[in-house]
């Protein structure tokens, strides 16, 4: 699918009543209401504390695809590019008919609606949803196998968001995206699911590679039968993590989302239009092994207590009134020539204190040190 006609497509059908990073059922309830005559909203569940958590399909094709988000309930960029994406398709002059022709399309916005509220990972009774796939002791674990075992999907896509601090190898460049095709066993064989998911998101990186290069990672495949994604892999349907990561300055993942909608679209297209076997999964080693490069910040070549040292710093994401902030935080003060900052500000041997001109400490919270007795901003934006 061309890449301009994707953007054009993005610019006229991002919805523009989601943004930041904090989306919740407040956010997304109005818009299933408003496109009720075009898709068919169901209640599927509750949360713990009562929240509903919605699905719906849209499409009518033989080829089913399952599509859920903020497990976690911080990860809220794809849940953005989903709503976008269904305005593309309830858009009559987007020219992706053909899509949901070939495809039913089942998607879950919000599976964790209490994380999502509370800005947290965890769920309300602090249960990691995406380590209870076999126990099934959470409401929402249970919801998600039953819409599982009821559409039976050819294909799934679980759609999470990762931190910052990961790079496309042990590289200076950023995991602004990132995949897996989960493994299904111990010794991660890759079975002919795998080989099909695989594909698919060689063709995603391929697509990205123009936009982005240099820019996509895949995760480890170690074996979790625990997860989700690996769950579903192992009852042999292809299954991919998607993982909306950081794209630099931008920490609302603004640019990241129009990434992830691309690759929605790109990997719907590709599925529509062919049968996939898997012979075309070998590009997927191509793409390097994230690793844990990145601080959002580094001051380098800073002087602590008489030592030439760089200084680490990390944001620490807070909900406060309905909106994420972001506080810096200092992790690391001793050498980090392996690592590297997303902002870094060059010292040149000088001495960094507090914003109290107080000695610099780990776990240091300020938006601001001083160096030579100027006030620096940590955030970049």
């Amino acid at each position: 699918m061309d890449i301009e006609l994707i953007k054009e497509l993005y610019l006229k059908n991002k919805e523009e009543s989601l943004f930041h990073r904090y989306i919740t059922n407040d956010h997304v309830s109005p818009l299933l209401q408003k496109r009720k005559g075009g898709i068919d909203v169901n209640t599927i569940g509750k949360s713990v504390f009562g929240e509903p958590i919605y699905g719906f399909k849209i499409g009518n094709g033989n080829k089913r695809i399952l599509m859920w988000s903020q497990m976690h309930g911080n990860e809220s960029t794809t849940t953005k590019a989903l709503f976008d994406l269904i305005n593309t398709f309830l858009d009559s002059t987007s020219d992706v008919d053909y899509i949901l022709s070939s495809c039913t399309i089942y998607i879950i916005p919000i599976l964790n609606p209490d994380g999502a509220r509370a800005y947290t990972r965890i769920n309300a009774n602090e249960i990691d949803l995406n380590r209870d796939a076999q126990n099934l002791t959470q409401p929402e674990s249970r919801v998600l196998r039953k819409v599982f075992e009821d559409f039976n999907p050819h294909f799934c896509y679980n759609l999470h968001g990762q931190r910052t601090i990961f790079s496309a190898g042990k590289t200076s460049n950023s995991a602004t995206v990132s995949f897996l095709a989960p493994a299904q066993d111990e010794i991660c064989t890759i079975t002919p699911n795998r080989k099909v998911a695989m594909e698919v998101i060689s063709v995603m990186n391929k697509s990205l590679q123009k936009v982005i290069p240099q820019q996509i990672g895949v995760y480890d495949d170690a074996f979790n039968i625990n997860c989700v994604g690996d769950t579903f892999q192992s009852k042999n349907v292809p299954t991919i993590l998607f993982e909306a990561g950081h794209s630099k300055d931008d920490y609302a993942r603004d640019k990241t989302r129009e990434l992830i909608y691309l690759s929605y679209l790109v990997s719907l297209d590709y599925i529509s239009r062919n049968s996939i076997n898997g012979l075309h999964y070998k590009d997927y080693f191509d793409i390097p092994e994230n690793d844990k490069c990145f601080l959002d910040v580094i001051i380098r070549n800073a002087k602590v207590e008489g030592d030439n040292v760089d200084i680490g710093i990390q944001f620490q994401e807070n909900l406060v009134d309905n909106r994420v902030t972001f506080l810096p935080r200092v992790e690391k003060i001793e050498n980090l020539n392996e690592l590297y900052g997303h902002l870094e500000i060059e010292a040149s041997g000088c001495e960094v204190l507090a914003h109290d001109g107080k000695t610099l400490k780990i776990g240091y919270e300020n938006v601001c040190v001083i160096l030579n007795n100027e006030k620096i901003l940590l955030l970049s934006k």
